[in-house]
């Protein structure tokens, strides 16, 4: 193939904002298509990135060699079950499914049918998260006692929509958006959760789903994460604080790629995914810390990996399994807050 065709389900906040102008900077990839029913949607696909705007997704099979699901959450299991039967391979945002069950499921459809089916978790590819798993790996921190992580938000009045308003039947609430990433970079890091603990509620009138949940992991190597998602924090605590034997890391500020990516900042411009000076974290101790250079972001190596998959058939950059794993800790952490305890997993 010169080109790979895309075709993308959905054109919100994930499809405007991610994954299109991500696509589009990746050499080799064509955003050719986007299923989105509102007309003036269809007019920017077409006048920013060339694709055809279709009501459709029938519509997309013939147009595409890659399909990419980011559509509202309750739609990824269909969508993307139906991708696969086209023979076609498939990018499902997260969560990519409502249950472990489900998503089971799907990596044995893509399997069964010999196509990549791989998951947008694009925060493994965050600056700070890259700069923690570099410390952790070079023996900076010595062991790893205590790992806190957090994505809080000042949001006292709801923007609606069905993350906030849907009920379960909308996979929506914190717990399975910031918290299924959340959750993913603390199993990258630091392996199986065994024991989940969850404290989840709605704080907001007018909201259905979760808006101020915490989540507590045992790994199976003893290290304990505590992982905060919050929509009511009119102060933020530090987005990282990560406490080991020979010294802490301490950082404070979300990463970079989303705020440009949102002001329409090109991914593939000079300095995208590079953080301010002033927003390093410090490692060390109290007295003698010392600021660390962050990472750069780099949102779009995930799709300059799915290229190369497709192309190479190098291992997709989210192996789907690891999903799964995500999927059972969020289950156990809904059990866990709705039942008042801890939940054991195997």
């Amino acid at each position: 193939m010169s080109e790979i065709r895309v075709g993308l389900i959905g054109y919100g906040t994930a499809g405007a904002y991610f994954h299109a102008p991500l696509i589009h900077a990746t050499p080799g990839l064509r955003l050719a298509a986007v299923v989105t029913r509102d007309p003036a949607r269809q007019a920017e696909v077409a006048a920013r990135y060339g694709a055809a705007g279709v009501a459709d997704v029938r519509e997309l099979w013939g147009r595409s060699d890659l399909v990419v699901v980011a559509s509202p959450n309750r739609t990824h299991v269909s969508m993307a079950a139906a991708a696969i039967a086209e023979g076609l391979p498939v990018v499902v945002d997260k969560p990519v499914a409502r249950t472990a069950e489900e998503a089971r499921e799907l990596v044995r459809l893509a399997e069964a049918a010999g196509v990549m089916l791989t998951v947008f978790q694009n925060r493994r590819w965050d600056g700070d998260f890259r700069t923690v798993r570099r410390l952790i790996a070079e023996g900076r921190l010595g062991d790893v006692l205590r790992y806190e992580s957090r994505f809080e938000r000042w949001r006292p009045v709801p923007k609606g929509g069905w993350r906030e308003t849907g009920g379960a039947e909308e996979i929506g609430g914190l717990l399975y958006d910031l918290g299924s990433h959340l959750i993913d970079q603390a199993l990258q890091l630091f392996g199986p959760a065994h024991e989940v603990y969850c404290e989840s509620d709605v704080r907001r009138a007018g909201v259905a789903s979760d808006d101020d949940t915490f989540v507590a992991l045992r790994h199976a190597g003893g290290v304990r994460s505590h992982l905060w998602a919050g929509s009511l924090a009119a102060q933020s605590g530090p987005r990282l604080r990560v406490l080991g034997s020979a010294g802490a890391f301490v950082k404070y500020g979300m990463d970079v790629q989303e705020e440009r990516l949102r002001a329409g900042l090109t991914p593939d411009s000079p300095g995208f995914g590079e953080d301010e000076e002033s927003r390093w974290g410090l490692l060390g101790a109290d007295g003698d810390a010392r600021p660390v250079p962050t990472e750069p972001g780099a949102y779009l190596d995930f799709y300059r990996e799915v290229e190369r998959a497709l192309r190479e058939g190098a291992p997709p950059p989210v192996e789907p399994r690891g999903a799964i794993d995500t999927l059972a800790v969020i289950e156990a952490a809904h059990l866990s807050a709705t039942q008042r305890m801890v939940v054991h997993l195997g």
